[in-house]
């Protein structure tokens, strides 16, 4: 019994964490701009989390992620577009890149825990992207097609993928793809000495 509470209370305070983790990168990353657009530094410990805590930790963090998005104002030009459909989309779009992170290392994990760390860090901003990219043909099309003329887009298609998602997107995923395997593999061998001890 004790064991299991100990167990418990290891995956509260590193939930507690990331979760700190997430918030401070994201506000700190309001400051960082390639395009209209901050880059999303937190879907790196999303992915990280999620591999760590599973799906369920990982939809909580990119939860947290969308929350401080909206706090933020990285979200204003939507807001004052359709407030609910902003709400909605960068809550989901943040829950569910966490939540199939999660899964996808969980799937990959027994093949190999760097694979799946890798699948994992993939996974987050292509999620989170997609379903942005998604809730702009959806929600807010007849504006983006007037932004998009207005800066001089061939099409509102060019204008989403190459000012609105574009270097913010390849960024992220770099970052990903470079930092979160060797931090899943960092923690891992941490759990692996501790357990020995």
């Amino acid at each position: 019994m004790r064991e299991i509470k100990s167990i418990d209370t290891q995956k509260i305070v590193m939930l507690a964490l990331f979760t700190a983790i997430v918030i401070a990168l994201q506000v700190l990353g309001v400051f960082i701009r390639f395009g209209p657009f901050s880059i999303s530094l937190v879907l790196m410990p999303i992915a990280v989390g999620a591999a760590l805590m599973g799906a369920v930790a990982g939809a909580w963090l990119g939860l947290v992620f969308g929350f401080v998005v909206l706090i933020s104002g990285d979200a204003g030009a939507f807001l004052v577009i359709n407030p609910a459909a902003t709400v909605f989309v960068v809550l989901f779009k943040g829950a569910l890149a966490g939540f199939v992170a999660g899964l996808l290392y969980r799937l990959f994990e027994s093949r190999s825990k760097t694979f799946a760390a890798i699948v994992a860090a993939i996974a987050c901003p292509v999620i989170n992207t997609g379903i942005f990219i998604l809730g702009c043909y959806v929600f807010f099309l007849p504006t983006l097609t007037e932004w998009g003329v207005a800066a001089g887009a061939a099409s509102v298609t060019a204008f989403i993928f190459l000012v609105l998602v574009g270097v913010n997107f390849l960024l992220e995923l770099g970052i990903n793809i470079v930092l979160s395997p060797a931090i899943v593999r960092l923690v891992q061998y941490r759990r692996s000495i501790k357990a020995e001890s």
